[in-house]
């Protein structure tokens, strides 16, 4: 005699499949059809990150929330028109308020102070006129480049470069050269110490502006902020060395 089936669980099924919907949870299957990718693609998205785990009723069965839809065009869209590595696009999505509209504003921001930057950098001016005109060694020049202090190419320097250059030949006419210790590998400890402090910067200044204020707007906030920025990081290098010049007295003071 064959064992008895609950009448009721075809019932309870069906109850919670129609539950599920009224909440508007998605099947892989539904999300990877209202997305525009396979299942194969929703599946990857998952493996690597990219997505908040599901709403799992059993070993076998999840359910997605229908926001995952637009996250999932966010990502493709990163992939296929900036080509952005999953690992960069996980970074982005992780970020606080990484809703998919915010993070499109966050992008354009960024492609737009990139844009109005590289305006500025690209003028070349010819390497041989670089060497008249300052005082530098091309043999620091060339260390310089294989640091990436410097990044020249067949045109000549970019002039953020010829900056650069100018102010090492100050350095060097006021004394720093390598006579008495300081070399090309002096510039690595400014340059190591900036790298984490403009990556916060960009990111606070896109967190706060993206999608709150026109990007023109936004880019105009940013540029009035280059002159005040140069002038307090200026101003305060000066505080901090007299401080530690100080502490450094008050401890001979003591011994």
């Amino acid at each position: 005699m064959s064992p008895a089936r609950n009448p009721a669980a075809p019932g309870r099924e069906a109850e919670e499949a129609a539950g599920r919907g009224s909440n508007g949870l998605l099947k892989i299957s539904e999300l990877a059809e209202r997305s525009g990718v396979p299942v194969a693609t929703v599946r990857h998205y998952l493996r690597e990150g990219l997505l908040p785990e599901p709403v799992k009723t059993s070993r076998n069965m999840a359910y997605y929330p229908p926001e995952f839809v637009e996250r999932i065009r966010v990502i493709k869209q990163l992939q296929e028109e900036r080509f952005m590595p999953l690992r960069v696009i996980r970074d982005l999505l992780d970020r606080e308020d990484a809703q998919p509209e915010r993070l499109r504003a966050m992008i354009e921001l960024e492609d737009r102070i990139l844009e109005r930057a590289l305006a500025g950098e690209r003028e070349r001016i010819d390497a041989g006129e670089v060497r008249d005109r300052y005082d530098v060694p091309q043999e620091v020049l060339d260390r310089l480049a294989e640091l990436g202090v410097l990044t020249p190419d067949e045109q000549g320097y970019s002039p953020s470069d010829v900056r650069i250059i100018e102010a090492i030949g100050r350095f060097r006419a006021g004394g720093y050269d390598e006579r008495i210790g300081f070399t090309v590998y002096d510039t690595l400890r400014y340059k190591r110490a900036l790298e984490p402090l403009v990556a916060e910067e960009v990111d606070v200044l896109t967190k706060r502006l993206a999608g709150d204020v026109d990007p023109d707007r936004a880019l105009e906030i940013i540029e009035a902020g280059i002159g005040p920025l140069n002038d307090l990081m200026s101003a305060l290098h000066t505080k901090l060395l007299v401080a530690r010049l100080r502490h450094h007295a008050a401890g001979r003071d003591r011994g």
